[in-house]
């Protein structure tokens, strides 16, 4: 019998979120992103199907060339207008009991001792179902937007989010001990002081003193996602990602990449089982294989290749935007670098161009046929070492809820997907522990700060 592969449902709190264009059919919902409703009834159908986690995308700005024309944007409903994830995912939390809940929030958006509060909130209030995207930012915009002049160094984004996390599990993980919060009514303490640490965080970018605020949720750190697949982008997730979300243009490729980070994973000291692989794809579902074809012919009908294009837009070291025929060989792109890499790899009967890059997740990434053939080609990606799907939907609800009840049941039949929750947490449905493993990096924060009562700053050499 083979594992189960997990399922994500892959969504963006927008209009047009991958397959643009898509969002004009009859049969789209996801035009009424700011209605609550749309996004309960989604979460509800999700966990009636054993996903295991609604997975949101997010930005902070619109691609492209900053200072160009961005009515394109604008036009296609191009993840403009759209709302913050991690607010929603509060509303989500009290309308479910499974389901995993994964926000994407920017190291640049939010100071870590604020985004650090609120996602152990929604921690609390969930059960322990939450998840973090780590993201570094690929937009000259997004960075106006909180005051950078232009988008950091792609290297220096990555150390960036090195001192980010390190703040934050230095609070999730090392300010509040086992055992601290006591609830003594006899004894008038709350907490234990002796367990309750400040944790003096004085980096590059932030000083922070602490504590953190909430008391631990249940799974501390919640479970960490990433999705960076160029060199830097691979190096910060064998050191801190639970999940990695990557869109390899076959199963090889996949298995090139995979099989990459875990390397690098155990050169961390990391187990490399530690972290887990998602390939993105779409689907189109048919009871037979002529209906699959036919129901193809009339995504392509509303498929929008001005939104295509402007989603990958790749721009050079001024911030211009590359034509699409630009040869990929000749980019000097402080963006995307990592689908542009793997781009490169996949073509090898001709010069790969910039336009590739917003074709391969439109065609690559699409599995046609019936149930039964979808099955057979998910076996292809989990024989490379994928461990779970991020399902990216044409329209919404239907193409969860047409995966739901056409797919889902062929793959229980081949024990690849899951038929019932385990109890607990996100981590513990996924791995089968609550917190962190001792190997992760913010493991060395538990106990850290033990208390001074001559110097509260005091911290152990090395940390």
């Amino acid at each position: 019998m083979s594992k189960p592969l997990r399922f994500n449902a892959f969504v963006m709190n927008t209009t047009s979120h991958i397959h643009h264009g898509q969002w004009r059919r009859p049969d789209a919902g996801q035009t009424e992103f700011t209605d609550v409703n749309t996004w309960i009834d989604l979460a509800r159908t999700l966990e009636a199907a054993k996903f295991d986690a609604m997975f949101f995308a997010d930005v902070v700005g619109h691609y492209g060339d900053a200072d160009a024309d961005y009515s394109v944007y604008v036009n296609e409903g191009l993840q403009i207008p759209s709302n913050d994830p991690t607010v929603l995912l509060g509303a989500l939390a009290v309308v479910t009991e499974h389901l995993g809940l994964a926000t994407t929030s920017n190291v640049f958006q939010s100071h870590p001792f604020q985004f650090a509060r609120q996602l152990s909130t929604l921690d609390h209030l969930s059960g322990g179902r939450i998840a973090w995207n780590i993201v570094t930012g690929t937009q000259d915009n997004g960075s106006r937007n909180f005051g950078l002049p232009r988008l950091t160094d792609h290297a220096e984004r990555y150390a960036w989010a090195e001192e980010y996390v390190d703040v934050a599990y230095k609070l999730w993980e090392g300010s509040w001990d086992e055992g601290a919060v006591v609830k003594d009514r006899e004894g008038s303490r709350y907490s234990d002081p002796a367990k309750v640490h400040k944790i003096h965080h004085v980096g590059q970018r932030y000083s922070v003193e602490g504590p953190h605020l909430p008391s631990p949720s249940p799974q501390r750190t919640p479970l960490l996602y990433q999705a960076g697949s160029s060199a830097s982008g691979r190096d910060f997730a064998a050191r801190n990602a639970e999940a990695v979300f990557i869109i390899a243009a076959n199963p090889e490729i996949a298995r090139q990449q995979i099989e990459d980070t875990r390397r690098r994973a155990a050169e961390a000291d990391r187990a490399p089982e530690d972290i887990t692989f998602y390939q993105g794809l779409s689907f189109v579902i048919g009871d037979t294989e002529e209906e699959a074809r036919r129901k193809l012919a009339e995504y392509e009908q509303y498929a929008s290749v001005d939104g295509y294009l402007a989603h990958a837009a790749l721009v050079d070291p001024d911030g211009r935007v590359y034509p699409p025929d630009t040869p990929l060989s000749e980019l000097n792109t402080n963006t995307q670098k990592g689908f542009a890499e793997w781009t490169s790899k996949a073509i090898t009967d001709r010069e790969p161009v910039v336009a590739d890059v917003a074709w391969r997740s439109h065609r690559n990434n699409r599995l046609v046929g019936t149930p039964e053939q979808i099955a057979d080609q998910l076996e292809q990606w989990q024989a490379a070492g994928v461990d779970g799907i991020n399902v990216i939907n044409w329209v919404i609800p239907g193409s969860f809820e047409e995966f739901a009840d056409k797919v889902l049941p062929v793959l229980r039949e081949r024990g690849l997907a899951q038929s019932e929750y385990t109890p607990g947490t996100l981590r513990q449905k996924l791995f089968g522990r609550d917190r962190l493993p001792e190997t992760h990096p913010a493991a060395q924060y538990r106990g850290a700060f033990a208390r001074d009562s001559q110097r509260e700053d005091a911290v152990p050499a090395g940390v």
